[in-house]
């Protein structure tokens, strides 16, 4: 019993001097030093480095980033040192620096959006090397361990650390990454214009030429009013448009020369440059990230087939676009729990990570290979892989009468049809505002109810949860009365009409494709009005359970609008329409035996 009770206050007493020590202020714990680190070709990075006052060796995590490092200045801190993400790094002991990416604020040379890795003589890839061999070489106290961390375009530069191939990298988590810009993330989604984010990203990061450092980036004003519906629908309707009111910005004139996947776009997949990475690697990101839900999904699957001997782990919250580093359990109407907290994603997961590869300790046995939280359910499943082995495929058939059946149709001739009109596109949240909410991914659908231009097919309730896990694969059986048209399906959860949140429709999933990329993105092809086609693609992944007594709701549109751009619905040159280019179509949904229109999903 004595020695319980000695171990109980020993417990007590080093709980209070843990939590006396999380009090203190970051500038009594550590200290600031700046530096200009010359890179091969002497372009010289700003770079702060945050080394602890305790005595002792310890690692060193890195975050590079386009976005800035301030304050700056010799014993200028972040606030973000104080409490949060950023505190669980102050609190372990790292040696933590902050690095201004090349060509933003206080680093030289030229800034190059997503710079490809290996065409040219400097890249992303040399600058970390550069950066780390410095650093290793250079900071005292170091254990001669290093890792990089980033969320979102840092995110970008995180994985290009680990592709740098320096042996002192041990350890890299890409978190909601910029993966490719135009296959998927915040640029593009399967080619179609991500309208809202694209415009006003691409503005704030125009980085004029002939860079200067300095602490402050000059940036473009962009005023979008009086809402962001009517602003693009009559103010700037067409890219022709949006280039001029954007101009001069080079990323943006260059898309206009790339219409379609050709090199160029591929050169900046960053997945192509994953083969034989030598750090272990932590991809993180979100179910319901409006930005960069892609990235994550996927370049973990590219790191899975192209680096087979990569210690690799995958976690996937109901997060929003880096909500882990928050509170992350709540979004818009959801509470998903407190194990959906971004302080237990700390403790359970990026700490455990870096604290085995960084310190050596032993914490790896605590991470599953991946972990994926469920909606619906809000609770969290570990799997050998994703997509998990215990996943079986599942097609839902989109049936006559607005019905889902998991039989294929047998009637002979069976179709619904809809008239897309430009002029009045679908709107993708119930009320428009100057700029796109965050929640539009789980949001109530029923603002949509006596549209006729959206096509609802639905299930009988379910007797027992539906656990899906993996892509959702649609296959659309169409003819159009047009040259081109898009597509946007929707995987939603119906609440029954009783109970909490009664009759409520949630946005599980959707996303969108051009029709005109059927048969490949490089190989834009025309429809001839009246010819049926298949039209397939895969939208991002998913992890939700459908209670018993839910409903699984498909619908399928031709315009989300503005959340992404207006088709013509002509094979005509988007970059150069006009607005009189957009014409109504009409659209033909074939759901019979030899045209069946189908979701195929993967069910746990």
């Amino acid at each position: 019993m004595m020695k319980l009770r000695r171990f109980l206050f020993l417990l007590w007493a080093g709980l209070l001097v843990a939590a006396a020590a999380c009090a203190q202020p970051v500038s009594t714990l550590y200290d600031k030093t700046e530096y200009r680190i010359a890179m091969r070709d002497s372009v010289r990075l700003h770079t702060s480095v945050f080394t602890p006052k305790a005595p002792g060796k310890a690692p060193i995590i890195i975050f590079r980033t386009p976005y800035g490092t301030g304050p700056y200045g010799e014993g200028q801190f972040p606030g973000s040192f104080e409490k949060g993400y950023m505190r669980s790094y102050v609190d372990r002991g790292y040696i933590i620096v902050q690095q201004d990416v090349r060509g933003r604020y206080m680093s030289e040379g030229e800034f190059m959006h997503v710079r490809p890795a290996g065409f040219g003589s400097v890249d992303e890839t040399t600058d970390s090397y550069d950066t780390v061999d410095w650093l290793v070489k250079n900071i005292p106290g170091n254990n001669g361990r290093v890792g990089f961390a980033g969320c979102s375009y840092p995110g970008f530069y995180a994985l290009m650390g680990g592709l740098s191939g320096h042996p002192a990298v041990k350890a890299v988590s890409p978190q909601a990454p910029v993966t490719d810009w135009y296959m998927g993330d915040d640029v593009h989604h399967n080619g179609v214009l991500m309208l809202s984010d694209a415009v006003r990203f691409l503005n704030s990061m125009n980085t004029p030429a002939g860079h200067e450092p300095t602490d402050k980036m000059p940036r473009r004003g962009l005023t979008i009013s009086p809402d962001e519906r009517t602003f693009f629908l009559t103010e700037r309707p067409t890219r022709a448009d949006l280039t001029k009111l954007l101009a001069p910005n080079a990323f943006w004139e260059e898309m206009a020369e790339h219409p379609d996947y050709d090199e160029w776009w591929r050169a900046r997949d960053t997945r192509r440059a994953c083969y034989n990475i030598r750090p272990a690697m932590l991809v993180v990101g979100g179910t319901f990230d409006a930005e960069d839900c892609y990235g994550a999904w996927n370049l973990y699957k590219a790191v899975l087939r192209q680096s087979a001997r990569t210690p690799l782990h995958l976690v996937v919250g109901p997060w929003a676009h880096g909500a882990w580093r928050g509170d992350g359990r709540t979004l818009g109407d959801f509470d998903f729990g407190e194990e959906a907290s971004g302080a237990y994603y700390m403790e359970h997961f990026e700490a455990p990570f870096f604290d085995c590869y960084l310190w050596a300790r032993d914490t790896v046995d605590r991470l599953p290979p991946v972990a994926a939280f469920s909606s619906g359910d809000n609770r969290w499943h570990t799997f050998g892989r994703w997509t998990p082995s215990e996943a079986r495929k599942l097609t839902l058939y989109l049936a006559g009468g607005g019905r889902i059946t998991t039989e294929k149709p047998t009637v002979k001739n069976s179709s619904t049809s809809y008239t897309s009109d430009p002029a009045d596109p679908v709107p993708y949240i119930a009320t428009s505002g100057t700029r796109r909410p965050k929640e539009y991914m789980i949001a109530d659908q029923r603002f949509l109810e006596g549209r006729k231009d959206v096509l609802t097919f639905v299930t009988e309730p379910l007797a027992e949860d539906v656990t899906l896990a993996g892509p959702v694969e649609a296959s659309l059986k169409v003819a159009l009365s047009t040259s081109d048209a898009d597509f946007v399906v929707k995987l939603i959860d119906v609440y029954p009409d009783e109970g909490e949140k009664a009759g409520m429709q949630m946005l599980v999933r959707g996303d969108v494709v051009r029709g005109r990329y059927r048969d490949g993105f490089a190989r834009p092809k025309a429809f001839v009005p009246g010819n049926p086609e298949t039209v397939p693609f895969r939208t991002t992944d998913i992890a939700h359970t459908f209670r018993a007594g839910h409903r699984i709701m498909v619908q399928v549109q031709s315009s989300w609008f503005p959340l992404t751009e207006r088709n013509p619905q002509q094979f005509i040159d988007l970059w150069r329409c006009a607005a009189s280019d957009f014409v109504p179509c009409r659209v033909t949904l074939f759901h019979q035996r030899d045209r069946a229109s189908s979701l195929t999903v993967y069910k746990l």
